[in-house]
């Protein structure tokens, strides 16, 4: 089975684990970026509130042909309790038939307020959702 580990990270702690998550499964790791890095007060309160409305993204250009990978892990920062905006172009990408399992990380919260439409959107894609779990990362 082929995995990708597909991820956005802010602080960097995202990456540190979607890194160890993708060596740990033997997966290839791709990060998604945004085309210009949001500042401190931007990304927790513009971005949160992009967060909440599942707004995507403007995302620097990133080649991945999902249709090679049967396994596709996300690993996204939590923004005021929902994923961070790159997810949304992430799940918009992505085609059905496939394998998902979310990681959601946060320093201090947890994304139950909006895990039930995450998950939605993931079964409307068409695809089967393997796994979902809120992380801790500091």
């Amino acid at each position: 089975m082929k995995t990708l580990v597909i991820y956005y990270s802010y602080t960097g702690r995202t990456k540190t684990l979607a890194a160890e998550i993708a060596k740990q499964e033997s997966a290839d790791l791709i990060e998604v970026c945004e085309r210009k890095r949001r500042s401190v007060p931007s990304a927790y309160v513009l971005g949160s509130f992009a967060a909440m409305r599942r707004k995507e993204a403007k995302l620097q250009p990133f080649a991945c042909d999902f249709s090679a990978y049967d396994k596709i892990i996300i690993a996204m920062p939590i923004w005021a309790g929902y994923p961070a905006p790159p997810m949304n172009n992430i799940l918009h990408a992505l085609p059905g038939g496939k394998n998902v399992e979310l990681v959601m990380t946060s320093g201090s919260g947890s994304s139950i307020r909006s895990a039930e439409k995450t998950k939605t959107l993931i079964a409307d894609k068409g695809c089967t959702l393997t796994g979902y779990r809120d992380v801790k990362t500091s």
